[in-house]
């Protein structure tokens, strides 16, 4: 199938069946097309953690819009960005950049010099909304590989990301919780919504041309 037949497909599933598990070949899949997402500056400055374990998705449901999806899917995959930028995290994204391409360090000197100046003038409220941003796009990748797997899923902002952090330690990893999607087995009993006709604003009103 096409990315436009899949993503036809896929929906935000409102129920999970809690019997059922996805693999972890296709979580593995998952997470990888949201590693090769493409992010501003090439920085990467968010990571995904994995929670399958139930006890510990049993202390986020507290703060969760619905808390039967995190209570019965298979995998939450949070979305956590760093809390700010910094010269050190340019400095070791760049060493690394150069090191893997066999090039001197400092090669890119001149750019990293002209970004850390940059950052350095917003605030870290503000430089967290344009990592959150670089989140996003990740999750859009996680959603379309979910979709090309044949792979249920749910993408939520519906959480207390206070909750989330301090159940999952963020804090001292230096991460805050931007966005959650939740990876499953949809339940067509209690999954209401996997009935309906998907409903997207038409293509002549969705796209303004300048020809």
């Amino acid at each position: 199938m096409s990315l436009i037949e899949n993503l036809q497909w896929r929906h935000a599933v409102k129920a999970f069946d809690p019997n059922q598990s996805v693999s972890q070949e296709n979580i593995d899949k998952i997470i990888e097309a949201a590693r090769l997402a493409p992010t501003s500056s090439g920085l990467q400055p968010f990571k995904v953690i994995v929670v399958k374990n139930q006890a510990i998705k049993a202390r986020l449901v507290a703060g969760a819009l619905n808390p039967d999806c995190m209570k019965e899917c298979s995998h939450v995959l949070v979305f956590a960005g760093w809390q700010d930028y910094s010269a050190e995290k340019i400095d070791t994204v760049y060493d690394m950049t150069t090191d893997e391409r066999g090039l001197p360090r400092g090669r890119f000197d001149s750019y990293t010099s002209m970004l850390k100046a940059s950052v350095a003038k917003k605030s870290a409220d503000e430089n967290f909304e344009h990592i959150a941003r670089q989140a996003y796009i990740g999750l859009g990748l996680a959603l379309a590989q979910a979709a090309e797997l044949k792979v249920d899923s749910c993408p939520a902002e519906g959480f207390d990301p206070k909750l989330i952090d301090e159940v999952l330690g963020l804090e001292k990893l230096g991460l805050k919780s931007i966005v959650i999607m939740y990876v499953g087995v949809s339940d067509p009993a209690r999954d209401w919504i996997a009935p309906m006709a998907k409903v997207r604003v038409a293509t002549e009103d969705f796209v303004i041309e300048y020809n």
